[in-house]
Parts: C-alpha cells; sequence; structure tokens
C-alpha cells in the first residue's frame, strides 16, 4: 500500500473490487479551507472507460505491477495474436479482445509494447504511425468533391481507410494507429 501523495501520470491503480485503472492526469489540490486532495483522471485497463475520481490527501491506495515489455509481432493463429519478446524471445499469446481495433494496423515484424499484469496480457501500445500499402481503391475522379476530396482505401491488412483522391492501389501511405487517419504518402 501506498499513499496518494505517490500517485503520478502512467502509474497503475487496483481499486475497488481489484479493477486496473491508469492514471491519465493527476493534481495534488490544497484548498484555503478544509483538508487537502488529490483530482485524478483514470482509465480503466480492461473498458477504456475514463472517470474522475477524488482521493483524500493521505489515503492508502495500492499499486498494481504492471510490466511494460517491447514485443515483436509475428503472426495470428486464428485464435490470438503471437508476440515475441525481444529480450528473451519468449513467445505470447495475446486474445483478439486484448489487442482490439489495433489488429487494422498490425503488420509482422511490428514493434509494440505489450503490458501484461500477473503474467496476463492488460493491452498493448503500437507505434503512433504506421506504413501500410494500398492494396484497393477506386481510381479517384477530378471534380468529385462531395466526399471533401477523400476516398475509402483498404490497406494491406484488410482495413479501410479515408484517402485524398490522389492515392492509386499498390502506394504506401502513413497511417495515425490511433485514430486510422491518413497522415500522408511514404516515399
Amino acid at each position: 500500500m501506498a499513499s496518494t501523495n505517490d500517485i503520478k501520470n502512467g502509474t497503475t491503480l487496483k481499486l475497488e473490487h481489484g479493477v486496473l485503472w491508469n492514471v491519465l492526469e493527476f493534481q495534488h489540490v490544497k484548498p484555503g479551507k478544509g483538508g487537502a486532495f488529490v483530482r485524478t483522471k483514470l482509465k480503466n485497463v480492461t473498458t477504456g472507460k475514463i472517470v474522475d475520481k477524488t482521493f483524500n490527501a493521505g489515503a492508502k491506495v495500492e499499486f498494481a505491477n504492471v510490466d511494460r515489455s517491447e514485443m515483436e509481432y509475428l503472426y495470428n493463429d486464428g485464435e490470438s495474436f503471437v508476440f515475441m519478446d525481444t529480450s528473451t524471445y519468449d513467445q505470447i499469446p495475446v486474445p483478439e479482445t486484448v489487442v482490439g481495433d489495433y489488429k487494422n494496423f498490425l503488420l509482422e515484424n511490428t514493434k509494440v509494447t505489450v503490458a501484461t499484469y500477473e503474467d496476463n496480457p492488460l493491452y498493448i501500445e503500437l507505434p503512433p504511425a504506421v506504413e501500410l500499402e494500398i492494396t484497393e481503391t477506386d481510381p479517384g475522379v477530378q471534380g468529385d468533391r462531395s466526399t471533401g476530396g477523400t476516398k475509402p482505401a483498404t490497406v494491406q491488412t484488410g482495413a479501410t481507410i479515408q484517402v485524398p483522391l490522389f492515392i492509386t492501389t499498390g502506394e504506401s501511405v502513413k497511417v495515425d494507429t490511433r485514430t486510422g487517419d491518413y497522415l500522408g504518402r511514404v516515399n
């Protein structure tokens, strides 16, 4: 057990019923009247839900020891995604529910961060942007601005993203892994 004075951004707390929460923001507040407190913004590790929670200063909280390892994505075996720890060469399966929408941007040999708690994978973190090849898109028609100058395109992972009209099949593009937005061409 530790005190709320030890809360920092990025730490993981184990709160009521063993639920794990990541600290996104924290602020120590000492009002002129009354006791000091700590205002936090927490993100549920499993569901992604974000909540605001206030703790009394000096209150006891339990920190969870979450291990973050750099791993390399190897393959999908149909049930889970297999990652290899780049330092020990151990392979671990990560369920599709943990990978979530990131599967749309995962290519073999991509380096990611896998967070585990008590040897159970909690979530993965991809790089902010990845390079993907366009496998299918319709040719852009000059003058077609009804869609804001974008068109749907399928990338090599099977995901569909919106790209500008001048992008053609076979080109490589940079895609934001957090939003799925087109960021630019890759030369």
